[in-house]
């Protein structure tokens, strides 16, 4: 073995470590949580299938054309002046309809099923969040419970939650990949998205719309619980001694990288509104 070759498979080896260690959290879309996430995984699944009917024969033919017409192979057919045949128009053809047609069916019927605004059926009821995309860090309003906190959010395992999203800086988007859909943030309005987490766990949130040098910061925590332990989080929360008044919100509209996750208790009931009036030339929270 060549001390060349020898250094290539070296850097191949590494390349692939490299590579396979880098992409471990890249595989949350593949790993569902929730019954949303586990119907995208499986349209994913689907349609890289549908696709692999043209992949895997160009893929072989690639290999055996150039092998079965090579110059040294005297035995086939030489034919300089052929320009046509039905055969293969009819396969070039009717493959990629048939292709097309099938992905257009399942993209028209789960783009209803998947709908983010769609409520999910449940004997649970649903909890609703209301989540603003700031600079550069996530806020979590709890209505129900009268609480917020930032770069964290609890939910209750099998029970739905609905999401509702806006944005209190340039446009951004939510994205917690184990759970499901990502949906963008915008400011002036309110987005909706429901989600469930069929077991419990953490699960990391993420913006995945590039909005400034603090963006590869803006995560949070999902955490996925029981009743009793997401109880027990909300009473963590209303214990924390900070209140979220007007003059700490506007502390927390300036700019910061990679905060840590706050709690604070009694926010202002109204302020999801007044974040998206304040773009619509409504009431001015500043």
């Amino acid at each position: 073995m060549t001390s060349d070759f020898q250094n290539w498979l070296r850097l191949a080896i590494l390349l692939a470590g490299c590579l396979l260690v880098s992409g471990c959290d890249e595989f949350m879309l593949f790993d569902p949580k929730g019954p949303v996430a586990e119907q995208q995984q499986w349209l994913i699944i689907v349609s890289f299938a549908i696709m692999l009917i043209v992949v895997i024969p160009v893929l072989i033919m690639s290999v055996w054309f150039p092998y079965k017409y090579r110059s040294g192979n005297t035995k086939e057919e030489y034919l300089p002046n052929w320009e046509h045949s039905n055969k293969i128009e009819l396969v070039v053809w009717t493959v990629p309809i048939l292709i097309i047609t099938a992905l257009g069916i399942l993209t028209y019927i789960t783009s209803h099923s998947l709908d983010p605004r769609k409520p999910i059926e449940s004997d649970q009821p649903t909890m609703v969040v209301q989540v603003v995309a700031m600079d550069w860090k996530w806020l979590f309003i709890y209505p129900e419970y009268g609480i917020a906190t930032v770069n964290e959010m609890a939910m209750v395992v099998d029970q739905p939650v609905e999401f509702l999203i806006t944005s209190d800086a340039t446009m951004n988007s939510f994205f917690i990949p184990n759970l499901g859909s990502m949906i963008y943030a915008m400011s002036g309005m309110e987005n909706r998205l429901h989600l469930m987490a069929s077991e419990a766990g953490t699960y990391k949130g993420m913006s995945t719309n590039y909005s400034g040098f603090g963006f590869s910061g803006m995560k949070f925590n999902a955490i996925a619980s029981d009743k009793m332990q997401f109880d027990a989080w909300v009473t963590k929360v209303k214990d924390s001694p900070k209140v979220l008044t007007d003059d700490v919100f506007k502390a927390l509209q300036v700019k910061s990288r990679d905060v840590k996750p706050l709690y604070f208790n009694n926010p202002n009931p109204l302020l999801f509104s007044d974040i998206i009036e304040h773009y619509t030339g409504g009431l001015n929270v500043d």
